[in-house]
């Protein structure tokens, strides 16, 4: 257990948006996992690292996402106000309450071929979804090995996106959802996809310091990134902003190569400008991170992980956040955070 997580962490809170809180979200010790559970209003309960559960647990609600933390052992815990119903619908894993579902599935690689693997991982998930009650996706979680291994277009990162817009068959710019796809590092050629989708369409948001990424041009790759900076979940929901993965990049180049502090701060930036951006349609957000906010910071290199605790824990109302090891979309940004913001 590193020093510097014990002196930097902030003490686990959670997000509980204004109002009856239909929807909570916090860290925990792991030791909380049984606990939250077999509480019926959990929505799902997260792990992270790359070392199987010594007590493995068959319930859908349950996910182990495949990155390492920095410091001790936490949960990320989703609670809903009211009772959850769960179940297992051929591969996808799924949960709701009643206005929000989550749903989650893996593929393994076949041959190392991520575009393949992404095209059916999202062409299950929009027949999922397309028989169900909660047809309108808000938010998607990608992860998967290597993720910038490969030469031009034939990069790990850009054969996803092909894939992707294969498997979803229809794109429609105007209802893209929230996003992030970051990188494993343990070389298990397995993607793993959860989301969130509901009853009623959200508002996707963009960027104003940034040029869309659906509409990035042709030097990214043969099929640009399709994903919203940010998504305002239907109100309905209790959901609070739900912000993508975001880097340090100003229109779409990205800024302060190898710089570690000044890529964050940049990221930072970003973040508050998408709080911004959300505020103009729902004033009552609170104006900047803080504890309202529940933060996944992805790091690149491992020794950068306790530098970045140090400097999260040191913001003005610094908001609950994990650390995590893995790997960033583009080769040259060393840290991504996505959050959660009431």
């Amino acid at each position: 257990m590193s020093d510097a997580l014990d002196n930097a962490s902030p003490p686990a809170r959670a997000f509980t948006p204004p109002g009856p809180a239909l929807f909570a979200a916090r860290y925990a010790p792991s030791t909380g996992r049984d606990d939250a559970l077999a509480d019926p209003h959990t929505l799902v309960v997260f792990g992270f690292g790359t070392t199987p559960s010594p007590a493995p647990v068959d319930d859908p609600r349950w996910l182990q996402v495949p990155l390492a933390p920095h410091g001790p052992a936490r949960i990320e815990i989703w609670r809903s106000a009211g009772p959850v119903q769960c179940g297992r619908t051929g591969t996808v894993r799924w949960s709701h309450n009643g206005t929000v579902q989550f749903g989650a599935l893996e593929i393994d690689e076949v041959d190392g071929d991520i575009a393949a693997a992404t095209e059916q991982a999202y062409a299950r998930m929009s027949a999922f979804l397309a028989q169900g009650a909660f047809p309108h996706l808000l938010r998607t979680w990608n992860y998967l090995d290597a993720v910038t291994d490969g030469d031009g277009d034939q990069e790990r990162y850009r054969r996803f996106c092909v894939g992707r817009v294969r498997g979803l068959q229809t794109l429609d710019e105007a209802a893209l959802p929230a996003a992030t796809c970051i990188g494993r590092v343990d070389g298990v050629r397995r993607l793993q996809v959860y989301w969130l989708s509901a009853c009623e369409p959200g508002l996707p948001l963009e960027n104003p310091r940034q040029v869309s990424a659906f509409r990035y041009p042709r030097q990214y790759g043969p099929q640009s990134p399709s994903f919203a900076r940010a998504l305002l979940p239907p109100p309905a929901t209790g959901l609070p902003l739900l912000q993508s993965g975001t880097a340090a990049i100003i229109g779409h180049a990205s800024q302060h190569t190898g710089s570690l502090i000044e890529q964050l701060d940049e990221t930072l930036t970003n973040l508050q400008s998408l709080i911004d951006t959300a505020r103009q349609q729902r004033p009552a957000l609170s104006p900047a991170l803080g504890a309202d906010s529940l933060l996944k910071v992805y790091v690149r290199r491992a020794d950068d992980m306790p530098a970045i605790a140090a400097r999260m824990a040191a913001l003005p109302a610094a908001p609950p956040f994990l650390v995590l090891h893995a790997d960033v979309c583009r080769a040259e940004l060393l840290v991504e955070i996505e959050g959660l913001h009431g």
